[in-house]
């Protein structure tokens, strides 16, 4: 073929291509970006040998940044998004800071058993006075870490205290000692105010706004993370605090008493003086933390839960997204996950009184478990990495790191409203109408979980809802969707896979969205327009029908990657496993190693046995609620590793 010839073709195959890309409907023309794509993470770099194992984040009004460690370091960072950032120490010597808060020359800090004032009164660079605001008591266990402070509308502090754990009966979260368990309110004149119980690992408390909040990893009566908004009086779900409303000052009068009549303590004994751990018995009656709230009113719902193991699994800082920051997402909220190095996007609303909405993955990959965020003076994100202790997705211990937007806008669901007949969702780009307004695009399943004291619960109760109508709007901006069998107080899960964008018909960045639906809003619901039947197809002569094929065994078939990643986040097994990656237990290549038999793996999947991997620190629960099917599928999926 002479060069001329070859130069003619070569541009119709290219013209080609771009038809074959832009026409309406095409799915998967060109590969789709990633989160990578729009939102950078950088590191900012520390003096060798500086351990930042980050506990409190906070920006000071000329721009430095202030960072507080575990370690009990407090650093100023001078030109922190600068190349050459300049690391200076300011305090050293404190408890365990897990918080930090700058305000007229002064940092105030959460260690252990106190809210610290730090000043530089001598102007030298370096805290010379160190002023106890207000100490509260101590057992001395471990897990009594304190988070805080967070400013209120009235200039007061609030800090979140953690449970510890019982001798026996270690699973179990108690308040050995007053306020475990409490967010306190603690005035400028050094008192203190108990606010609200029911916490168990309050590591993300916040403000949004005038609001308090803060986020709760799965435990004991805590079956997923979540978001709860609290008020004075509340009580969030965790009973060990309980102990402590009969104090004159509690705003709370529930007592453990009258929540045992509700919640089943599962204080079963083990015939030596001691008590059985509880476990998820799947065919066990159980109450729903929604179902409980009817018989307890002073029990206050989450707003979002955050699925375990798919929207992290140690849910840490909630922050709000600026107007004008990170582009269409301006006013939502930024939620950073410790276990698995990752940040999720929540959208908020209000309905009938109550906030609810959905929760959508943004941005994963970072070093270490994300712990505090701060916004930078050039609309950047600081992230506060530690993992000591506690384990995370990230390969490092400690880190700090900013997240850079690069003013691309990616193609997302922007928000998701609840609408009374299902779910309207606004787009970050026009959609390509062909595939947005055919229904075989969404998917909505909806689950709740368990409320009793095992450590953590599966998704229970699922259903797969059917899709009964869609309509696109003229701009393509959004799409309503009609959805039967709406659950209140239930998570909903919106699969959008088939929806494209019109430009590129890129898939959506991150296509699942999982709302948590308390109240459903009145109003006036879609009308549902009857398909047209189909005309019959004509016989075909049976000489003319292909052969039968010959089906595959559901139980031999390994499964696709697609499949494989729905069913190891479905049950919750990619919160503490990835493919060739130890996190909180081992890889599933190192489990490959091991060459078990499929029918072992299932067998160690209903009952784990730890002492086979003495190096992880975290022993697997029993994971009742696998189906056998799955279970099965698992094991053909890890043997196919070797």
């Amino acid at each position: 073929m002479n060069t001329l010839l070859k130069n003619k073709f070569t541009k119709i195959a290219f013209g080609l291509a771009a038809v074959f890309q832009l026409m309406p409907g095409q799915v998967d023309a060109q590969e789709s970006p990633k989160e990578e794509d729009f939102f950078k993470i950088m590191r900012v770099t520390a003096p060798e040998g500086t351990l930042l194992e980050v506990g409190g984040l906070t920006v000071l009004p000329n721009g430095d940044l202030g960072v507080a460690t575990r370690r009990g370091d407090v650093f100023i960072v001078e030109n922190p998004t600068s190349s050459k950032p300049f690391f200076r120490k300011f305090a050293s010597g404190l408890h365990e800071i897990l918080g930090l808060h700058y305000e007229d020359g002064a940092f105030y800090m959460a260690q252990r058993g106190e809210l610290t004032k730090l000043v530089d009164t001598d102007q030298d660079g370096t805290a010379d006075l160190y002023e106890t605001v207000y100490a509260w008591p101590i057992s001395t266990h471990y897990h009594e870490y304190s988070f805080g402070p967070k400013v209120g509308p009235d200039g007061s502090f609030f800090v979140s205290a953690n449970v510890a754990f019982g001798d026996q009966e270690w699973w179990r979260g108690e308040s050995r000692v007053p306020m475990r368990g409490w967010i306190m309110k603690i005035n400028r004149d050094g008192s203190m105010e108990p606010y609200a119980t029911g916490m168990r690992s309050p590591a993300g408390l916040g403000m949004l706004g005038d609001k308090l909040v803060y986020t709760e990893n799965q435990g004991d009566y805590m079956g997923s993370g979540g978001l709860w908004f609290v008020e004075k009086g509340d009580f969030t779900g965790h009973p060990a605090g309980l102990a402590w409303t009969g104090l004159p000052d509690s705003p709370l009068k529930l007592t453990t008493e009258e929540f045992n009549k509700v919640v089943d303590p599962q204080k079963i004994p083990n015939g030596n003086g001691g008590f059985l751990k509880p476990e998820n018995v799947i065919d066990a009656p159980y109450i729903t933390m929604a179902q409980a709230k009817e018989k307890l009113p002073d029990l206050k719902l989450p707003a979002v839960w955050l699925p375990h193991g798919i929207q992290g699994i140690s849910n840490s800082e909630p922050i709000v997204i600026p107007e004008g920051n990170f582009g269409p997402f301006g006013g939502q909220v930024l939620v950073g996950d410790q276990g698995q190095s990752k940040i999720m996007r929540v959208v908020l609303e209000e309905v009938d009184g109550v906030m609810q909405g959905a929760s959508i993955d943004f941005r994963s990959g970072f070093q270490s478990g994300i712990l505090r965020m701060a916004w930078a003076p050039d609309k950047s994100l600081f992230i506060g990495e530690t993992n000591r202790g506690w384990g995370s997705a990230g390969e490092a211990n400690e880190g700090l790191q900013r997240l850079v937007w690069n003013h691309n806008i990616p193609f997302e669901m922007r928000t998701v409203k609840a609408q009374p007949d299902g779910f309207l969702i606004e787009f970050t780009k026009p959609v390509n109408k062909a595939t947005a307004e055919d229904l075989t695009s969404y998917a909505v399943e909806s689950f709740t979980y368990k409320y009793y004291p095992v450590y953590g619960s599966p998704p229970v109760d699922n259903k797969t809802l059917k899709i009964l109508g869609v309509e696109v709007a003229a701009d393509g901006m959004s799409a309503r969707i009609a959805v039967e069998g709406l659950r209140e107080s239930y998570v909903h899960k919106l699969s959008l896979n088939g929806v494209r964008a019109a430009d590129g018909s890129f898939s959506l960045v991150h296509p699942d969205a999982y709302y948590t639906l308390h109240n459903i809003p009145a109003g006036t619901k879609m009308v549902i327009k009857t398909p047209v039947a189909p005309e019959p197809k004509k016989e075909v002569a049976a000489a003319a029908k292909p052969a039968p094929v010959k089906a595959t065994s559901v139980a031999s078939a390994i499964p696709s990657d697609a499949e494989i990643k729905t069913l190891l986040a479905k049950n919750t097994c990619s919160a503490c496993h990835m493919k060739d990656k130890k996190v909180i237990g081992p890889a599933y290549t190192d489990v490959a190693k091991r060459r078990y038999s499929d029918e072992r793996i299932v067998e160690l999947i209903y009952n784990p046995e730890p002492q086979n991997w003495p190096d992880y620190a975290t022993p697997m629960p029993p994971m009742a609620q696998v189906s056998k099917e799955d279970a099965m599928k698992i094991a053909k999926w890890i043997n196919s590793l070797r």
